[in-house]
Order: C-alpha cells, then sequence, then structure tokens
C-alpha cells in the first residue's frame, strides 16, 4: 500500500511539472517580455529619463534621403532640447523647439513643429535603420526603427 502512494504522489508531481514546463508559465509573471512589448504601431519608442520618443520610423524618399516621423516629448520639470539625431550614423539635417514640459516635438503630420531629413541614406522601405537621439541633458535614446514607402499615410512626408 505504500508503495503505491508512493508511486501516485510521484506521478501527480511529474504531471504538475510537466504541465508548467509546457504552458511555459514562469516566476516572470508581470515581467515577462511578452507583456513588456508595447509597440502599436510601425513607429518604436524608447525614453531617457523623462524624455519619450515615440512612433520613430523613417519614410524614404526618391532622391535617397530619409525623413524622420515620430513625436519627442518630455514630462519632467528642466526643459532639455535635441542636440542631434543621426540615422546609421549619418546625421540629420534637423530642426526642433526646445522640449519643455508637455510641448512635445512633433516630427511631420498635420501638427508638426520639427523636421528632420537624413541625405545619402539610401534606406529601402521595410528595411531597418538605427536611429541616435542625443540631448543636452539627457541620455541618448537608440531605436532601430522600419523604413516605410512614401505612400498611403506617409505620401505627403517630405514635401
Amino acid at each position: 500500500m505504500p508503495k503505491k502512494n508512493l508511486k501516485s504522489a510521484i506521478s501527480a508531481l511529474f504531471g504538475a511539472l510537466l504541465v508548467l514546463s509546457l504552458t511555459g508559465c514562469s516566476a516572470a509573471g508581470p515581467d515577462a517580455m511578452t507583456r513588456l512589448t508595447r509597440q502599436v504601431t510601425d513607429g518604436v519608442e524608447g525614453k531617457s529619463g523623462d524624455i519619450r520618443v515615440v512612433n520613430v520610423l523613417l519614410v524614404e524618399q526618391e532622391d535617397g534621403s530619409a525623413v524622420l516621423v515620430g513625436t519627442v516629448a518630455n514630462s519632467g520639470e528642466a526643459s532639455d532640447s535635441i542636440t542631434q539625431i543621426t540615422a546609421d550614423g549619418i546625421p540629420g539635417v534637423f530642426s526642433a523647439p526646445e522640449l519643455f514640459t508637455n510641448e512635445p516635438a512633433i516630427f511631420e503630420g498635420d501638427s508638426s513643429n520639427s523636421s528632420a531629413r537624413f541625405e545619402g541614406l539610401n534606406a529601402k522601405a521595410s528595411g531597418h535603420v538605427t536611429i541616435q537621439f542625443y540631448f543636452a541633458d539627457g541620455a541618448p535614446v537608440i531605436l532601430e526603427a522600419i523604413v516605410r514607402e512614401k505612400n498611403d499615410i506617409y505620401e505627403n512626408v517630405g514635401n
């Protein structure tokens, strides 16, 4: 009789371990990588202290350049400014306002107040490019952004 109970206990323990391992359950819980993914558009996002960079992507242009689309926002009390933006190491020609609290720099679109173009990048649609945002006070934000074709909703980007 004791052997039967021991055998049943071992079988139940083995079954429980098998269920946990096959379902991918772990101790990660709310910190699981799949829960931390926040990309909801083609654009990517990053953060440096109180500065958030969101919905960033590039739109290829007919002349081989690329134009930045995205938003940079500062939620901190101290202002900051963008000092440089690069795409695959190529410095962008850009203009952007100082980043005051809740006054974002919007690159392209109907409410844009900023622009950035990367001459000679020659990035192709569907490819990815490393974009780096440098700030006067904050740490850089480094993103792997997709390059979109200049059509559909991006048809007028760079005009």
